[in-house]
């Protein structure tokens, strides 16, 4: 073998040796479920029906609203999407999962499970300074002018970051956040998921909407240019709210959902994570036949404390 073929050898030899490096290191940009239920967690209240009397006498199935944690272990940051009214006992699993100070948070809209947790950052309570919480323009106007929110701002408690729809937001030279306008009902603020981007994978964020056809985006398409879709699961299907019209609360059903993917490969099935479930959908008993019906046909569940590799 003559030098040039040695020194080339070599060099492949080396490459190949820092791709198997690469491989095995551990990833240091986590996404961590912390939440999975809708605003008002499970069981609900005044909700004394079979399904919420589960969780009434078994407190390991009880469930707080949805939140993920976004942490870069090599920054030591921790970012909090969504505040909900379960935020003490979030932190505190997040604080089991990567020990550290929260760095900032992220909020979606200004319905009940999504933004009320702030108040846990006033002089009450954690009396945080100038903690900042990152939000659209209506939604920094909201807590601006609105008490006990404005009182948060006023003592800087917490610093408002505002963020604008399809601009990515860099958290460091490694991840950052993309907040993209969904249709839903937008009383107080306007409402985002988001697109989440690690060093080697990406994250679709949807914990509200109303229907897939009512937004002007695909979310087929969405599904299909990240590694993972967290998206809305409110309900499983139709008639789950007994003598109330659910068109009054669009969100997409579950089985609508399964049904626009169904004839995607297992790999993009494989992507979707049900998230934010309603007190009557059965996905939050891992026991019931829905549960089985989305896991056999491809689908994941959420649950508090799964992690997802970014």
């Amino acid at each position: 073998m003559g030098i040039k073929s040695v020194f080339y050898a070599s060099i492949l030899l080396l490459v190949t040796q820092a791709d198997l490096i690469a491989a095995e290191q551990p990833a240091t940009v986590k996404l961590y479920v912390l939440g999975i239920a809708q605003d008002a967690g499970y069981p609900q209240l005044n909700c004394y029906q079979p399904h919420c009397e589960r969780g009434w006498r078994q407190p390991a199935a009880r469930r707080g609203a949805t939140s993920l944690a976004l942490v870069n272990e090599a920054n030591d940051t921790r970012y909090l999407i969504e505040a909900t009214p379960d935020i003490k006992t979030q932190l505190y699993l997040l604080h089991g999962l990567s020990p550290g100070p929260l760095t900032g948070v992220f909020l979606t809209h200004g319905h009940m499970g999504h933004y009320t947790g702030l108040m846990h950052f006033g002089r009450e309570a954690a009396a945080t300074i100038a903690l900042p919480v990152y939000v659209m323009p209506r939604m920094s106007t909201f807590l601006r002018t609105n008490g006990p929110w404005s009182q948060l701002v006023r003592l800087n408690n917490i610093s408002l970051v505002n963020l604008s729809a399809n601009t990515p937001r860099a958290l460091d030279d490694q991840v950052s956040i993309t907040p993209m306008l969904v249709p839903h009902r937008d009383e107080f603020t306007e409402t985002v998921g988001y697109r989440i981007k690690g060093p080697n994978k990406t994250a679709l964020f949807i914990p509200d909407i109303d229907k897939w056809s009512a937004w002007d985006l695909s979310i087929v398409a969405l599904v299909d240019a990240v590694d993972y879709a967290l998206i809305d699961a409110s309900f499983f299907k139709d008639g789950e709210l007994p003598n109330r019209n659910m068109a009054e609360v669009p969100h997409p059903f579950v089985v609508e959902t399964m049904h626009l993917f169904e004839d995607l490969a297992a790999i993009q099935r494989d992507k979707i994570i049900f998230i934010h479930f309603n007190h009557t959908n059965p996905l939050l008993n891992r026991q019931s036949e829905a549960f089985r019906l989305v896991t056999n046909a491809g689908y994941r569940v959420a649950e508090p404390g799964m992690m997802l590799s970014l």
